[in-house]
Protein backbone atom coordinates (compact mmCIF):
# COMPACT_ATOMS: atom_id res chain seq x y z
CA UNK A 1 0.00 0.00 0.00
CA UNK A 2 1.50 3.14 -0.99
CA UNK A 3 2.59 5.83 1.55
CA UNK A 4 0.71 9.40 1.30
CA UNK A 5 0.19 10.45 5.07
CA UNK A 6 2.35 10.48 7.64
CA UNK A 7 1.42 12.00 11.29
CA UNK A 8 4.10 12.17 14.16
CA UNK A 9 3.45 13.19 17.86
CA UNK A 10 5.94 13.21 21.31
CA UNK A 11 4.38 11.70 24.54
CA UNK A 12 5.09 11.23 27.80
CA UNK A 13 7.82 13.62 29.36
CA UNK A 14 10.03 15.72 28.14
CA UNK A 15 13.55 13.67 26.98
CA UNK A 16 16.78 15.86 25.20
CA UNK A 17 15.20 13.80 21.50
CA UNK A 18 12.04 14.96 20.89
CA UNK A 19 13.06 18.16 18.78
CA UNK A 20 15.82 16.15 17.20
CA UNK A 21 13.17 13.64 16.35
CA UNK A 22 11.25 15.42 14.95
CA UNK A 23 13.50 17.10 12.64
CA UNK A 24 15.15 14.15 11.90
CA UNK A 25 11.83 12.47 10.65
CA UNK A 26 10.50 15.36 8.25
CA UNK A 27 14.26 15.67 6.93
CA UNK A 28 14.36 11.56 6.13
CA UNK A 29 10.81 11.51 4.28
CA UNK A 30 11.85 15.00 2.48
CA UNK A 31 15.07 13.28 1.10
CA UNK A 32 13.72 9.71 -0.10
CA UNK A 33 9.84 10.56 -0.24
CA UNK A 34 9.02 14.02 -0.82
CA UNK A 35 5.66 13.90 -1.97
CA UNK A 36 4.23 12.38 1.07
CA UNK A 37 1.99 14.61 2.94
CA UNK A 38 3.30 15.19 6.49
CA UNK A 39 1.22 15.99 10.11
CA UNK A 40 1.88 16.09 13.13
CA UNK A 41 -0.79 16.40 16.51
CA UNK A 42 -0.38 19.13 18.89
CA UNK A 43 0.51 18.21 22.70
CA UNK A 44 0.85 14.49 22.09
CA UNK A 45 -1.99 12.01 22.46
CA UNK A 46 -4.34 15.17 23.73
CA UNK A 47 -4.26 16.36 20.20
CA UNK A 48 -5.08 12.89 18.74
CA UNK A 49 -7.90 12.52 20.49
CA UNK A 50 -9.01 16.45 19.49
CA UNK A 51 -8.08 16.18 16.10
CA UNK A 52 -4.98 19.29 16.90
CA UNK A 53 -2.96 18.81 14.03
CA UNK A 54 -0.77 21.17 11.68
CA UNK A 55 0.99 20.23 8.31
CA UNK A 56 4.82 20.26 7.66
CA UNK A 57 5.05 22.64 5.15
CA UNK A 58 7.47 23.19 2.92
CA UNK A 59 8.93 25.81 4.92
CA UNK A 60 8.90 23.76 7.62
CA UNK A 61 10.63 20.97 5.87
CA UNK A 62 13.69 23.40 4.66
CA UNK A 63 14.09 24.60 8.72
CA UNK A 64 13.51 21.03 10.16
CA UNK A 65 17.45 20.66 10.17
CA UNK A 66 17.72 23.29 12.88
CA UNK A 67 15.74 21.64 15.59
CA UNK A 68 18.87 19.40 16.19
CA UNK A 69 19.86 22.18 18.51
CA UNK A 70 17.09 22.09 20.50
CA UNK A 71 15.23 20.65 23.39
CA UNK A 72 11.64 20.09 24.24
CA UNK A 73 8.88 19.32 21.57
CA UNK A 74 8.43 21.57 18.64
CA UNK A 75 5.33 19.88 18.37
CA UNK A 76 3.89 20.08 22.41
CA UNK A 77 4.25 17.79 24.52
CA UNK A 78 1.25 15.59 26.79
CA UNK A 79 1.10 13.07 30.15
CA UNK A 80 -2.36 11.09 28.53
CA UNK A 81 -2.45 7.58 28.51
CA UNK A 82 -5.45 6.20 26.48
CA UNK A 83 -6.47 3.96 28.28
CA UNK A 84 -6.57 5.87 31.22
CA UNK A 85 -10.54 6.41 30.44
CA UNK A 86 -11.62 8.17 33.70
CA UNK A 87 -8.76 10.94 33.20
CA UNK A 88 -9.24 11.25 29.53
CA UNK A 89 -12.63 12.08 30.89
CA UNK A 90 -11.77 14.66 33.32
CA UNK A 91 -9.80 16.69 30.93
CA UNK A 92 -12.41 16.96 28.69
CA UNK A 93 -10.61 14.64 25.67
CA UNK A 94 -13.44 12.44 25.21
CA UNK A 95 -16.97 12.43 26.29
CA UNK A 96 -18.31 10.00 28.91
CA UNK A 97 -18.76 6.37 27.58
CA UNK A 98 -16.43 6.91 24.68
CA UNK A 99 -13.15 4.65 24.45
CA UNK A 100 -10.28 6.99 24.30
CA UNK A 101 -8.32 4.14 21.98
CA UNK A 102 -11.15 4.61 19.29
CA UNK A 103 -11.47 7.77 19.16
CA UNK A 104 -7.81 7.99 18.45
CA UNK A 105 -7.89 5.30 15.79
CA UNK A 106 -11.06 6.92 14.49
CA UNK A 107 -9.30 10.65 14.05
CA UNK A 108 -6.00 8.61 12.15
CA UNK A 109 -8.68 6.91 9.84
CA UNK A 110 -10.45 10.75 9.25
CA UNK A 111 -6.94 12.37 8.08
CA UNK A 112 -6.15 9.29 6.00
CA UNK A 113 -3.01 8.71 7.65
CA UNK A 114 -1.09 5.51 6.78
CA UNK A 115 1.82 5.96 9.28
CA UNK A 116 1.88 7.05 12.55
CA UNK A 117 5.21 8.27 14.41
CA UNK A 118 5.17 7.81 18.27
CA UNK A 119 8.26 9.54 19.78
CA UNK A 120 7.33 8.34 23.09
CA UNK A 121 4.38 6.58 24.68
CA UNK A 122 3.83 3.17 24.97
CA UNK A 123 2.11 0.19 22.65
CA UNK A 124 -1.53 0.27 23.36
CA UNK A 125 -2.48 2.59 20.40
CA UNK A 126 -0.69 0.12 17.97
CA UNK A 127 -1.95 -2.91 19.41
CA UNK A 128 -5.86 -1.59 19.35
CA UNK A 129 -5.56 -0.74 15.59
CA UNK A 130 -3.95 -4.49 15.05
CA UNK A 131 -6.12 -5.62 16.82
CA UNK A 132 -9.18 -3.97 15.06
CA UNK A 133 -8.44 -3.99 11.48
CA UNK A 134 -6.80 -0.79 10.85
CA UNK A 135 -4.41 -0.21 8.12
CA UNK A 136 -2.08 1.01 9.49
CA UNK A 137 1.97 1.38 10.08
CA UNK A 138 2.93 2.81 13.60
CA UNK A 139 6.63 2.91 13.88
CA UNK A 140 7.79 4.31 17.73
CA UNK A 141 11.13 6.03 18.60
CA UNK A 142 12.30 5.26 22.05
CA UNK A 143 12.27 8.02 24.43
CA UNK A 144 13.16 8.01 28.29
CA UNK A 145 16.28 9.39 30.02
CA UNK A 146 15.32 6.53 32.40
CA UNK A 147 16.82 3.88 29.84
CA UNK A 148 14.50 1.52 31.15
CA UNK A 149 13.00 0.30 28.04
CA UNK A 150 12.62 -3.89 27.68
CA UNK A 151 14.36 -4.67 25.40
CA UNK A 152 15.86 -1.86 23.80
CA UNK A 153 19.75 -1.49 24.67
CA UNK A 154 19.65 2.56 24.33
CA UNK A 155 16.90 5.18 24.42
CA UNK A 156 17.16 8.64 22.97
CA UNK A 157 17.84 11.37 25.19
CA UNK A 158 19.72 9.07 27.91
CA UNK A 159 23.25 9.95 27.45
CA UNK A 160 22.74 13.45 27.34
CA UNK A 161 20.47 13.80 30.43
CA UNK A 162 23.49 11.87 32.23
CA UNK A 163 25.49 14.65 30.84
CA UNK A 164 23.68 17.34 31.66
CA UNK A 165 22.89 16.49 35.18
CA UNK A 166 26.26 16.33 35.50
CA UNK A 167 27.06 19.67 34.77
CA UNK A 168 23.76 20.34 37.16
CA UNK A 169 25.58 18.29 40.15
CA UNK A 170 28.99 20.44 39.10
CA UNK A 171 27.08 24.19 40.19
CA UNK A 172 25.07 22.71 42.82
CA UNK A 173 28.00 20.66 44.99
CA UNK A 174 29.92 24.14 44.71
CA UNK A 175 27.38 25.37 47.45
CA UNK A 176 29.45 23.59 49.87
CA UNK A 177 31.77 26.46 50.39
CA UNK A 178 28.53 28.64 51.39
CA UNK A 179 28.14 26.37 55.04
CA UNK A 180 30.51 24.09 57.17
CA UNK A 181 29.77 20.35 57.39
CA UNK A 182 27.14 20.25 53.94
CA UNK A 183 25.43 17.40 53.80
CA UNK A 184 24.23 17.82 49.39
CA UNK A 185 21.20 15.28 48.05
CA UNK A 186 21.78 15.11 44.10
CA UNK A 187 18.11 13.74 43.32
CA UNK A 188 18.49 12.18 39.71
CA UNK A 189 15.47 11.03 37.50
CA UNK A 190 14.26 7.20 36.84
CA UNK A 191 11.49 6.02 38.98
CA UNK A 192 12.34 2.21 38.67
CA UNK A 193 15.69 2.15 37.18
CA UNK A 194 18.84 3.70 38.66
CA UNK A 195 20.81 3.46 35.13
CA UNK A 196 20.74 7.49 34.95
CA UNK A 197 21.45 8.45 38.81
CA UNK A 198 24.46 5.82 38.08
CA UNK A 199 25.41 7.35 34.61
CA UNK A 200 25.13 11.18 36.14
CA UNK A 201 27.43 9.63 39.00
CA UNK A 202 29.75 8.39 36.88
CA UNK A 203 29.98 11.74 34.51
CA UNK A 204 30.48 13.97 37.34
CA UNK A 205 32.66 11.37 39.04
CA UNK A 206 35.12 11.28 35.90
CA UNK A 207 34.65 15.36 35.12
CA UNK A 208 36.16 15.64 38.92
CA UNK A 209 38.95 13.01 37.73
CA UNK A 210 39.92 15.29 35.30
CA UNK A 211 39.43 18.48 36.56
CA UNK A 212 42.31 20.71 38.03
CA UNK A 213 41.75 22.03 41.57
CA UNK A 214 43.82 23.83 43.16
CA UNK A 215 43.94 21.28 46.54
CA UNK A 216 43.56 23.97 48.10
CA UNK A 217 41.15 23.73 51.37
CA UNK A 218 37.53 23.66 49.70
CA UNK A 219 38.87 23.51 46.50
CA UNK A 220 39.59 19.84 46.25
CA UNK A 221 38.46 16.81 44.23
CA UNK A 222 38.14 14.75 47.06
CA UNK A 223 35.54 17.93 48.13
CA UNK A 224 33.82 18.41 45.18
CA UNK A 225 33.43 14.62 44.18
CA UNK A 226 30.34 11.84 44.33
CA UNK A 227 30.51 10.38 47.97
CA UNK A 228 27.57 7.90 47.30
CA UNK A 229 24.89 6.60 44.93
CA UNK A 230 21.89 5.06 45.55
CA UNK A 231 19.87 3.12 43.15
CA UNK A 232 16.89 1.02 43.12
CA UNK A 233 18.12 -1.84 42.19
CA UNK A 234 20.45 -2.31 45.06
CA UNK A 235 20.13 -2.78 48.59
CA UNK A 236 20.36 0.45 50.83
CA UNK A 237 21.96 0.03 54.03
CA UNK A 238 21.69 3.38 55.79
CA UNK A 239 22.99 2.52 58.88
CA UNK A 240 26.34 1.18 57.77
CA UNK A 241 26.26 3.44 54.87
CA UNK A 242 26.82 6.46 57.62
CA UNK A 243 29.14 4.76 59.19
CA UNK A 244 30.97 5.03 56.37
CA UNK A 245 30.26 9.12 55.26
CA UNK A 246 30.61 10.42 58.93
CA UNK A 247 34.22 10.54 58.24
CA UNK A 248 34.33 12.03 55.32
CA UNK A 249 32.38 14.94 56.28
CA UNK A 250 34.46 14.99 59.55
CA UNK A 251 37.37 15.54 57.29
CA UNK A 252 35.94 17.10 54.09
CA UNK A 253 33.30 18.94 55.85
CA UNK A 254 30.70 18.01 53.30
CA UNK A 255 29.46 15.08 51.73
CA UNK A 256 27.46 14.81 48.06
CA UNK A 257 25.24 11.88 47.67
CA UNK A 258 23.32 11.53 43.83
CA UNK A 259 20.22 9.16 44.52
CA UNK A 260 17.34 7.77 41.85
CA UNK A 261 14.07 9.04 42.17
CA UNK A 262 13.08 5.67 42.35
CA UNK A 263 15.52 4.45 45.42
CA UNK A 264 14.19 3.98 48.79
CA UNK A 265 10.51 4.79 47.21
CA UNK A 266 9.56 1.21 48.39
CA UNK A 267 10.30 2.04 52.49
CA UNK A 268 8.17 5.57 52.30
CA UNK A 269 4.91 4.17 50.40
CA UNK A 270 5.29 1.67 53.20
CA UNK A 271 5.60 3.80 56.05
CA UNK A 272 2.91 6.06 54.37
CA UNK A 273 0.43 3.18 54.42
CA UNK A 274 0.83 1.88 57.58
CA UNK A 275 0.41 5.59 58.96
CA UNK A 276 -3.16 5.52 56.65
CA UNK A 277 -2.10 8.09 54.52
CA UNK A 278 -3.18 8.35 50.98
CA UNK A 279 -0.08 7.64 48.16
CA UNK A 280 -0.52 10.59 45.60
CA UNK A 281 -0.53 8.23 42.06
CA UNK A 282 -0.43 10.07 38.53
CA UNK A 283 -2.75 8.80 35.43
CA UNK A 284 -0.54 5.97 34.93
CA UNK A 285 -0.71 4.75 38.73
CA UNK A 286 2.16 5.82 39.25
CA UNK A 287 3.58 6.85 42.62
CA UNK A 288 3.39 11.04 42.64
CA UNK A 289 7.46 11.17 43.48
CA UNK A 290 7.51 14.89 43.54
CA UNK A 291 4.90 14.83 46.17
CA UNK A 292 6.62 11.81 48.29
CA UNK A 293 10.22 13.36 47.72
CA UNK A 294 12.56 10.76 48.04
CA UNK A 295 15.58 13.36 47.88
CA UNK A 296 13.84 14.73 51.30
CA UNK A 297 13.36 11.07 52.85
CA UNK A 298 16.85 10.30 52.36
CA UNK A 299 18.17 13.83 53.42
CA UNK A 300 16.40 13.24 56.63
CA UNK A 301 17.27 9.72 56.95
CA UNK A 302 21.57 10.83 56.74
CA UNK A 303 21.04 14.66 58.37
CA UNK A 304 21.24 13.59 62.02
CA UNK A 305 23.86 10.56 61.49
CA UNK A 306 26.48 12.48 59.33
CA UNK A 307 25.74 15.46 61.85
CA UNK A 308 24.96 17.83 59.12
CA UNK A 309 24.99 21.32 60.17
CA UNK A 310 23.27 22.44 56.71
CA UNK A 311 21.30 20.26 53.95
CA UNK A 312 20.76 21.02 50.46
CA UNK A 313 18.57 18.90 48.30
CA UNK A 314 18.05 19.89 44.76
CA UNK A 315 16.67 17.84 41.99
CA UNK A 316 18.14 17.79 38.22
CA UNK A 317 15.63 15.99 36.21
CA UNK A 318 13.95 19.37 34.58
CA UNK A 319 17.67 21.03 33.78
CA UNK A 320 18.51 17.19 32.03
CA UNK A 321 15.75 16.47 30.64
CA UNK A 322 14.49 19.56 28.37
CA UNK A 323 18.33 20.23 26.95
CA UNK A 324 19.33 19.50 23.43
CA UNK A 325 21.07 16.50 22.38
CA UNK A 326 24.53 15.80 22.91
CA UNK A 327 26.62 14.32 20.07
CA UNK A 328 26.07 11.09 21.02
CA UNK A 329 22.72 11.35 21.21
CA UNK A 330 22.25 13.04 17.72
CA UNK A 331 23.82 9.94 16.07
CA UNK A 332 21.50 7.53 17.85
CA UNK A 333 18.65 9.53 16.66
CA UNK A 334 19.70 10.45 12.70
CA UNK A 335 19.83 6.39 12.96
CA UNK A 336 16.74 5.97 14.51
CA UNK A 337 15.07 8.35 12.39
CA UNK A 338 16.37 6.79 9.37
CA UNK A 339 15.48 3.52 10.04
CA UNK A 340 11.95 4.44 11.08
CA UNK A 341 11.14 6.57 7.72
CA UNK A 342 12.44 3.18 5.71
CA UNK A 343 10.70 0.94 7.76
CA UNK A 344 7.32 2.50 7.44
CA UNK A 345 7.71 3.11 3.92
CA UNK A 346 8.37 -0.65 3.25
CA UNK A 347 4.96 -1.09 6.03
CA UNK A 348 6.93 -2.49 8.84
CA UNK A 349 5.71 -1.24 12.29
CA UNK A 350 8.15 -1.50 15.72
CA UNK A 351 9.98 0.37 18.13
CA UNK A 352 13.47 1.22 16.73
CA UNK A 353 16.07 0.29 18.72
CA UNK A 354 19.04 -2.25 19.24
CA UNK A 355 17.29 -5.56 20.40
CA UNK A 356 19.19 -6.74 22.88
CA UNK A 357 17.54 -10.59 23.28
CA UNK A 358 18.51 -10.45 19.29
CA UNK A 359 21.99 -10.15 19.94
CA UNK A 360 21.54 -6.54 19.90
CA UNK A 361 20.17 -6.28 15.51
CA UNK A 362 18.89 -2.70 14.84
CA UNK A 363 15.33 -2.90 13.95
CA UNK A 364 11.84 -2.38 14.16
CA UNK A 365 11.07 -4.43 17.70
CA UNK A 366 7.64 -6.14 18.18
CA UNK A 367 5.69 -3.88 20.23
CA UNK A 368 4.40 -6.68 21.91
CA UNK A 369 7.42 -7.39 23.44
CA UNK A 370 7.92 -3.67 24.16
CA UNK A 371 7.50 -2.40 27.81
CA UNK A 372 9.21 0.17 31.17
CA UNK A 373 10.19 -0.44 34.13
CA UNK A 374 13.32 -2.13 32.96
CA UNK A 375 16.40 -2.67 35.81
CA UNK A 376 19.47 -1.25 36.03
CA UNK A 377 22.27 -4.36 35.87
CA UNK A 378 24.42 -3.10 38.74
CA UNK A 379 26.67 -5.46 37.98
CA UNK A 380 28.40 -3.60 34.71
CA UNK A 381 31.72 -3.25 35.25
CA UNK A 382 31.60 0.70 34.97
CA UNK A 383 29.32 0.98 37.74
CA UNK A 384 31.47 -1.40 39.98
CA UNK A 385 34.35 0.30 39.31
CA UNK A 386 32.60 3.27 40.15
CA UNK A 387 31.45 2.04 43.53
CA UNK A 388 34.72 1.02 43.95
CA UNK A 389 36.38 4.51 43.61
CA UNK A 390 33.86 6.14 46.14
CA UNK A 391 34.48 3.14 48.59
CA UNK A 392 30.67 2.04 48.88
CA UNK A 393 30.89 -1.58 49.54
CA UNK A 394 28.11 -4.01 49.20
CA UNK A 395 26.13 -4.35 52.22
CA UNK A 396 27.76 -7.24 54.28
CA UNK A 397 24.71 -9.52 53.56
CA UNK A 398 24.43 -8.96 49.81
CA UNK A 399 28.24 -9.32 49.78
CA UNK A 400 27.91 -12.93 51.42
CA UNK A 401 25.14 -13.64 49.29
CA UNK A 402 26.88 -13.08 46.40
CA UNK A 403 29.82 -14.78 47.06
CA UNK A 404 27.59 -18.01 47.92
CA UNK A 405 26.02 -17.48 44.54
CA UNK A 406 29.34 -16.87 42.92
Amino acid sequence: MPVTTVAMLTAGGLAPCLASAVGGLVERYTEVAPDVRIIAYRNGYAGLLTGDSVEVTDEVRATAGRLHAFGGSPIGNSRVKLTNIDDCVKRGLVQPGQDPLRVAAEQLSRDGVDVLHTIGGDADLAAYLRSNGYQLTVVGLPKTIDNDIVPIRQSLGAWTAAEQGALYARNVIAEHSSNPRMLVVHEVMGRNCGWLAAATALAHHKWVQGAQFAEWLENSAARWDVHAVFVPERPIDIVEEAKRLRPIMDEQDGVNLFISEGAGVREIVAAMEEAGEDVPRDPFGHVHLDKINPGQWFAKQFAAKLGADKVLVQKSGYFSRSAAANGADLALIRDCTTYAVDAALRGESGVVGHDEERGGEFRAIEFERIAGGKAFDVSVPWFTDLLRDLGQAWPEAVRALLLVSA
